[in-house]
């Protein structure tokens, strides 16, 4: 999976759209006003950083830790940041990219909140 697979499914969600407020070269997805995808490089290598469960973030990086670190530049107890060096499989990355999504949704507020995800859970 690379940066135009990641951003091809995000932009296929409700709501989402794709922005660069940091660096022309620096693609963000957003779902409302808020980010659930920052695609970057870490150490010279495509990278993104997703938002994630802390107790689950916590799984991730002890199973990859060569992969998922703590997210660069980010609250490192939400965000991972995920190396896009082949390591997950294209499913792993995806139900990330998920998670990252419906999460940031769920603290959008009422307005903003795409169709589908009205309800907070």
């Amino acid at each position: 999976m690379n940066h135009a697979d990641l951003i091809e499914q995000g932009l296929a969600k409700p709501g989402v759209s794709l922005r660069y407020p940091f660096d022309p070269a620096m693609p963000v997805l957003f779902v409302g006003s808020r980010m659930f995808a920052l695609l970057s490089t870490h150490g010279g290598r495509p990278s993104v950083n997703l938002k994630g469960d802390p107790e689950t973030n916590w799984v991730l990086r002890e199973s990859h830790p060569d992969t998922i670190l703590p997210g660069y530049h980010m609250n490192k107890r939400h965000w991972n940041t995920v190396l896009l060096d082949g390591s997950l499989s294209d499913s792993e990355m995806l139900d990330m990219l998920d998670e990252s999504y419906l999460l940031v949704c769920r603290n959008l507020p009422k307005a903003e909140r795409p169709p589908g995800q009205q309800e907070r859970r």
